[in-house]
């Protein structure tokens, strides 16, 4: 499959089917996302799969509450996986003090899209869910105080009413050339 092909693949799958994903699968998923670059290789992640049925339930019922419903389809996702973000090491430290730049937070989003691209290569779908109770998660899936959970990704066989394409914005409307216009 060519890039581009995996690009326009992969999407925010927001309805699975009830089938179990492979371990091998999520571990090759796992294995894209390590090879991920980061701020002065500091590799701040850990990635934490919850695929025990009652645990996942738990975890999945804390993205979403009373008022804010749009990620309750978490529930439906065979696997969750829980991104943790770990200390960089001094020269991001550093470098991301003196940049105003969290660069964490931005090797957080690359490795886990590599996470996701393949995903979607393996016949998968994710959707990256920043919106969830990071204090009840932390203490669900014991996570040491000084940690920060930045992302969730649901994880499944995307059920077939998600194949349709997502609209995207022109090429014209994203792009300038030597200034901003």
């Amino acid at each position: 499959m060519s890039f581009v092909d995996l690009a326009l693949k992969r999407k925010s799958i927001r309805k699975y089917l009830n089938t179990p994903v492979e371990k091998d699968k999520i571990l090759q998923c796992i294995e894209a996302a390590r090879l991920a670059p980061s701020a002065c290789n500091a590799q701040p992640w850990k990635f934490i799969v919850v695929d025990d049925p009652e645990l996942r339930e738990k975890a999945a019922g804390e993205t979403f509450g009373k008022f804010i419903s749009f990620n309750h389809f978490s529930l439906t996702a065979p696997v969750l996986v829980v991104v943790v973000t770990e200390n960089a090491n001094l020269s991001s430290i550093i470098g991301g003090m003196i940049r105003k730049k969290q660069f964490r937070l931005i090797d957080i989003g690359i490795a886990a899209e590599h996470f996701c691209m393949r995903a979607a290569e393996l016949g998968l779908g994710t959707c990256m869910l920043g919106w969830f109770n990071e204090k009840a998660l932390k203490k669900i899936l014991k996570i040491p105080a000084g940690k920060n959970v930045d992302l969730v990704i649901t994880v499944g066989y995307p059920h077939p009413d998600e194949d349709y394409p997502r609209p995207r914005k022109a090429l014209t409307d994203i792009y300038s050339e030597n200034e901003y216009y």
